[in-house]
């Protein structure tokens, strides 16, 4: 049996984008670069144990029934996730090593990418898709080959 939900509600999907973006906001404008270790380890433990603290105390605040709220798909938000993981570690790393410039790059990208989710692209969700479709392509390409 899958440990991965069928289905991610929407309102948890959201709560962890803005904990993503306010959390690179206050960093920067606090200049404590731990404040981003909050959504770095709650998606590092969603990606590797499949349960984000994040998501999983703001579950308790859901007016109605998980189900009945828009679906995220759940692979789709490992990946979101192991993206915004990457950019949040390398962030915190570079500011704790004094590369703030590098710093501010990883962590921009991400609170953008947040904020534009926020708004209803998600770049994560693009990325993926064309990443399968080039996965396919290649595929397609290879049997063809061997036809």
């Amino acid at each position: 049996m899958s440990s991965i939900p069928l289905s991610v509600p929407r309102p948890l999907v959201r709560v962890n984008q803005w904990t993503i973006f306010i959390s690179v906001i206050l960093t920067w404008v606090t200049g404590y670069a731990w404040i981003i270790l909050i959504p770095l380890i709650a998606n590092l433990l969603g990606i590797t144990f499949g349960v984000n603290p994040i998501m999983r105390f703001a579950k308790l605040f859901l007016l109605k029934e998980p189900k009945s709220y828009i679906p995220e798909d759940p692979v789709q938000q490992r990946f979101n996730s192991s993206i915004a993981t990457f950019c949040l570690a390398g962030g915190f790393i570079s500011f704790s090593i004094g590369w703030n410039t590098i710093a501010y790059i990883f962590t921009a990208m991400v609170a953008i990418a947040s904020f534009i989710a926020i708004l209803g692209f998600c770049v994560g969700c693009f990325v993926h898709f064309q990443l399968n479709q080039l996965i396919y392509r290649r595929a397609q390409k290879q049997r063809l080959k061997e036809n």
